[in-house]
């Protein structure tokens, strides 16, 4: 078992520490490999970043949707069709990555090439690795060759799908796309999963085991800020004021900015680097060309990020918008400080209202710091720094196991899981196998309600803190075979 466990990562638990978690695991009965399994499925940082590319019609939405294992990105005969959400999460061969899909795309006033290459640029930027999809039963077009010379500047392991194709047929087109240069085109057809498990080997030696984004240039460097929020809610303001100068432009027509910004700035004698990001409009699909290539670039600089400060309007409801804005954080796994701008300009009566808001629209993220601030005047801007530093030092909490177990001990006692079926499951032990953010992972016998983690996980945050920091728990039950008394 030791030469096992030297050979595998024990998440953020030392060895002395690993070897008793181990030993406490054999006592309740549990599988060691399961367990250690666990340990290292939670105890991951940030997770490697697939970026799918191409251009429109050549089935990427069907190919995420045949890596995802799941009907999530919508897939139409037309081209144009968006959707919310562009990033998911995928697993492959026991390996967990995320995906960013392009499949949405609308043709703007550049035209279609130049459509084309913005969103893949975009994509790109965030990820480890890229799979370019091709059409096989169409041959390398013109637009083709325009996104490979913008992979070749982009320097990152491209994997290149040769999609349609649907039986041995089909074979010597995909053969054709050797042309592009990029190596082995891999042949595949989407829709009926055909070859789509050789492009995901492939895929797995082109991502790193973990990701090669590091968070601040070095050790010691800046930590990265995303601001994030709908259009026009100020975030442009809010980084001139911070940063003490004129740095992005401001205007009052909604979705202004295009592309991130980043800004090295100076605050109490501390760099950070802030990212200004492109407002998410209402619904995906409704939006230009370039504002859908602001939510991709959105989700990219959250990626990238440590901490996302979201900025809400405190002058207007708290929307579906915002909700969905602070979900995408959330999921990224970011720590999180919420904003609310334009505080000078609310009324008594605003504020009554504002405050019912947050109870119900926002009581999920009761543990993300506040700050009630004003981009125009500068009102309480010295309040951010603190908050963001609040939430960092929340997503870096580690809590030692032997401490954790006598917490979750003494919580079994005194609030038992409520009887299900005549059964009654508890948590036998529990460890954290990571941080940045927390990630637990609970042993116990039996399934436990989500009602039950939610006691949990709120529970935990009343003990240990974790201000500003969404936590992940993930339960494992022990099998059967080797229960004990």
């Amino acid at each position: 078992m030791n030469e096992q466990s030297d050979q595998h990562d024990h998440g953020a638990l030392g060895d002395a520490e690993y070897t008793e978690f181990m030993e406490l695991a054999a006592e309740e009965g549990f599988d060691l490999e399961e367990v250690e399994g666990a340990i290292e499925a939670a105890g991951h940082g940030p997770l490697p970043v697939l970026a799918v590319v191409g251009r429109p019609n050549v089935g990427k939405s069907t190919l995420v949707n045949r890596i995802i294992g799941r009907r999530e990105a919508v897939v139409e005969d037309k081209p144009g069709v968006t959707r919310d959400r562009v990033t998911y999460e995928a697993e492959w061969s026991g390996r967990r990555f995320k995906v960013v899909d392009t499949g949405g795309w609308e043709q703007d006033v550049l035209g279609i090439d130049a459509s084309v290459a913005a969103q893949a640029e975009y994509a790109i930027e965030a990820a480890d690795a890229v799979v370019f999809v091709v059409d096989a039963t169409v041959g390398a077009t013109d637009t083709d060759e325009a996104v490979v010379k913008l992979l070749r500047r982009a320097g990152k392991p491209v994997v290149l799908a040769a999609n349609k194709v649907d039986g041995p047929s089909g074979e010597a087109d995909a053969a054709t796309l050797w042309s592009l240069g990029l190596g082995e085109p891999f042949p595949v057809s989407a829709l009926h999963g055909r070859g789509t498990g050789d492009l995901l080997d492939e895929v797995l030696k082109a991502l790193p085991d973990a990701p090669a984004q590091t968070f601040g240039a070095a050790p010691g460097g800046p930590r990265r800020i995303a601001l994030i929020g709908r259009p026009n809610v100020g975030k442009s303001s809010l980084l001139n004021k911070v940063a003490g100068e004129e740095r992005v432009v401001v205007n009052e027509l909604a979705g202004t900015t295009r592309d991130p910004v980043d800004e090295l700035v100076e605050l109490g004698g501390v760099s950070w680097k802030f990212v200004d990001t492109a407002g998410i409009r209402r619904r995906v699909h409704l939006q230009e060309g370039a504002d859908y290539y602001a939510s991709l670039r959105t989700a990219a600089a959250v990626e990238k990020a440590e901490v996302a400060v979201v900025l809400i309007d405190a002058s207007e409801s708290i929307s579906v918008q915002d909700q969905r804005i602070i979900t995408m954080a959330v999921e990224a796994g970011r720590a999180m400080v919420i904003a609310y701008n334009k505080w000078d300009t609310l009324d008594e009566e605003r504020r009554y209202y504002l405050e019912r808001e947050i109870e119900t629209e926002l009581g999920q993220i009761s543990w993300a710091p506040r700050v009630n601030v004003s981009a125009r005047t500068g009102r309480h801007m010295e309040k951010l720094v603190p908050a963001v530093e609040t939430a960092l030092a929340g997503w870096e909490t580690r809590v030692p196991t032997g401490r954790l177990n006598a917490f979750l001990g003494e919580l079994v006692s005194a609030h038992p899981h409520p009887i299900r079926g005549g059964k009654q499951p508890r948590i036998l032990f529990g460890t954290q196998a990571g941080s940045k953010p927390p990630r637990f992972v609970l042993f116990a016998s039996g399934f436990l309600e989500h009602g039950y983690r939610r006691f949990v996980e709120r529970r935990l945050r009343e003990e240990f803190g974790f201000e500003g920091t969404p936590i992940h728990i993930s339960v494992r039950v022990r099998e059967k075979r080797g229960r004990k008394k």
